[in-house]
């Protein structure tokens, strides 16, 4: 029983269908997924967890002013409404719904630079990528085969621009049997459907089996003819352990002492072990062990110019059963033809990009493990180091630690399948990697579902690679990752520009409610002071430093650990040192207050003025926890915060000119003098805060827990 769905990497057969619709697996599945919800982002639970630490926090504090106001004799209505207040204010509820609008934002913006991305998580994801594994074909190159060299008895034919040389010289194609006998090989053990027209030849198949063809059309073959007078009668496909494609034909002449021939392409060892024979001037000889020698050196040397090799051979048979094992011995080589499927431009500068942000690149291929290693070097792989190949063909027994180990340190896996590149991916993750894969066929697909993030080629890739994907690359072009990575890591650090601003901002309020009451200085703000300062300077300021550009600089920085909590212990003591200054500076202005005009409005609205100013001219200190306010010309500007800046201002001036609005919030008129003691007190606490910075950033740069993993 074969499900709808079910990812068909290779054969052939014909089903009967059972059952559609709802009746299907697929279908069953369909109405579950309909009855379920959407489970929220890893990002949005973790600050969800601590949304509820934080409840339970400022819960327990609110509980304590309450009890304190209630002993000191305040009545218990005002102080019920101050504790709710000071909790509503103290607990940024607007997170979940910021980090969904940066998330959101973030697929908007890379969909502008064609890349879709079809999971709202994996946006942030992007900036955790700490090894990526590249699909050779499709990917690294342009998945446009071309012949270029031919083997044949020990001559070598070049083949450019459609015009066949041997030492340079042109060549006379019908004079060389053997090369028409090779071409024609390539044109008859093949899946390509042919079509001609007027315009020239229509080709539907395998970039690699449209090149054989190509080339015999290059040569002036017929391609249609041979397959009318030799069809296929029986084809087995290439296979993890048979690395070759193998088809039975029936010859013309039916009355033949053998009516069939057998015709092979694929792995040149393979293909190798099986010939007993060799064609040599038109005529069968002896294949000897000099022979396999000198084949076998010239499949080196053309791996080593980085050509995908194809080894062709022949055999006539009595029968057509192409199981039995007759079929797939004393065979005639035929040949070797060199294919090469151009690097895309700026691939190695590509790489380079990915190795400057720390990211380990690891190509996987099923080329044969010298042409793989010549397209590694030739990349850069390694880092100017000695470059590590593995030969995947032997995978499969390797014991999971050892796999581990090896995926960590090798470059380059050669002859891969696709069971080995879900293999690599998997040791990869094992070895506590977050891991992108990349591909465009359907043999990647499970790699592609299986890895952190799976990235499909939009235009050359096929449908089930895009399904299963994260991200589809539009214009399949692999610089663009470099884009997406940036705007992932930019995502996750804006967010956490947001929560740091909201949390060190918060507790400045609970910081001056507590502390006041327990001085018995009164309440320097009520109610709904604490509500429009949560309304002015919170959520719209929170969301202006999540749209914060890149800083320079970020893409040097190696990955960040995937563990590492949102809030780290240096970014709770920088929170709590911006906490204890804001609220010190309104402390001051409120105490000011209170020696000159005593317990009441005018004081309060000191001490609610300073708090509300120096929050709002946190969030430029925010921006960054390297760069200060001194080093503008450091940092992109960010014009919607200082337009969010300016419009909270304005709020906030809105209240002195809208009397209802002032009555309120219970505040009065404010004196030039009082002008001036608020605005000291909302600017005071930006220029500490400011120049404790470069003594926390070097504390963090010391401590243990910030060290990320280093690339290899």
């Amino acid at each position: 029983m074969v499900y709808m769905g079910t990812l068909v990497t290779g054969g052939q057969g014909l089903g009967v269908v059972v059952a559609t619709g709802r009746y299907t697996e697929v279908g069953q599945i369909q109405l579950m997924a309909t009855r379920a919800e959407a489970p929220d982002t890893p990002l949005q639970r973790q600050l969800e967890r601590m949304g509820l630490q934080l409840v339970a926090i400022v819960g327990g504090i609110c509980l304590v002013i309450f009890g304190i106001g209630i002993l000191r004799g305040y009545p218990f209505v005002s102080m019920l409404q101050t504790a709710i207040a000071l909790a509503v204010a103290a607990v940024p509820e607007g997170l979940p719904a910021i980090a969904t609008t940066i998330l959101a934002l973030g697929i908007l913006r890379m969909r502008n630079l064609n890349v879709l991305i079809r999971r709202l998580d994996a946006v942030e994801t992007l900036g955790s990528i700490q090894a990526i594994c590249l699909d050779k074909t499709g990917t690294l190159t342009l998945n446009r085969m071309s012949v270029v060299e031919a083997h044949i008895d020990g001559r070598m034919f070049q083949i450019s621009n459609g015009e066949f040389q041997e030492k340079g010289r042109p060549l006379d194609i019908d004079r060389e049997t053997g090369l028409q006998y090779l071409l024609d090989v390539g044109v008859l053990c093949s899946e390509t459907a042919i079509e001609k027209h007027p315009a020239g030849y229509s080709l539907k198949g395998s970039a690699t089996e449209n090149a054989l063809i190509e080339a015999a059309i290059a040569a002036n073959r017929d391609v249609i003819e041979p397959r009318r007078q030799y069809p296929i009668v029986q084809m087995r496909l290439r296979s993890d352990e048979r690395r070759f494609m193998s088809t039975v034909h029936r010859k013309p002449d039916p009355n033949a002492d053998k009516p069939f021939i057998t015709l092979l392409k694929g792995s040149p060892e393979q293909v190798l072990a099986m010939c007993d024979w060799q064609l040599s001037g038109g005529r069968q000889v002896k294949l000897t062990p000099e022979h396999r020698h000198a084949i076998e050196l010239q499949n080196e040397h053309m791996a080593g110019k980085s050509l995908r090799i194809l080894a062709c051979a022949s055999r006539d048979t009595e029968t057509e059963h192409s199981n039995n094992n007759n079929h797939l011995s004393g065979l005639v080589w035929l040949g070797l033809l060199g294919l090469t499927d151009p690097i895309r431009q700026r691939m190695q500068e590509v790489i380079c990009g990915f190795h400057g942000a720390g990211i380990d690149t690891v190509m996987i291929t099923g080329d044969q493990s010298p042409t793989a290693f010549a397209i590694g070097n030739q990349l850069h792989l390694s880092r100017n180091g000695p470059l590590q190949i593995v030969d995947s063909t032997y995978l499969a027994k390797v014991d999971p630690e050892v796999m581990k180990a090896l995926a960590a340190k090798v470059h380059v896996f050669a002859r891969v399948s696709p069971a080995h590149k879900l293999q690599i991916v998997r040791a990869l993750q094992q070895a506590n990697k977050v891991v992108a894969m990349t591909g465009d066929g359907i043999n990647d697909s499970p790699a592609l579902k299986a890895a952190d993030i799976g990235i499909a080629m939009g235009t050359s890739g096929t449908d089930v690679a895009r399904e299963v994907a994260d991200i589809v690359l539009e214009d399949d072009e692999l610089q663009t990752m470099l884009v997406a990575v940036n705007q992932g890591r930019t995502t996750y650090t804006n967010i956490r520009k947001a929560v740091h601003f909201l949390l060190s901002t918060n507790f400045s309020e609970v910081i001056v409610t507590f502390a006041a009451m327990a001085a018995g200085l009164g309440q320097p703000l009520s109610a709904m002071q604490l509500l429009w300062i949560n309304l002015v300077s919170e959520t719209s300021l929170g969301l202006a430093l999540a749209l914060d550009p890149p800083e320079s600089g970020i893409m040097e920085q190696p990955p960040r650990d995937p563990n590492e909590p949102i809030i780290r212990p240096v970014d709770l003591r920088r929170m709590g040192l911006e906490a204890l200054t804001l609220s010190a500076g309104s402390l001051g202005a409120y105490g000011y207050g209170l020696a000159r005009y005593g317990v009441g409005p005018r004081a309060s609205t000191l001490g609610f003025t300073s708090l509300i100013t120096g929050q709002i001219l946190h969030a430029f200190s925010a921006r960054s926890e390297k760069y200060t306010i001194f080093d503008w010309s450091r940092r992109p500007p960010n014009r919607i915060l200082t337009f969010t800046v300016a419009g909270s201002f304005a709020l906030q001036g809105a209240v002195f000119l809208i009397p209802w609005l002032k009555n309120l919030l219970g505040i009065t008129t404010l004196s030039l003098e009082d002008t001036l003691v608020t605005a000291a007190g909302g600017v005071m606490p930006l220029f500490i805060n400011e120049g404790a910075k470069k003594v926390l950033l070097q504390e963090y740069q010391n401590e243990p827990s910030a060290a990320r993993s280093q690339p290899r």
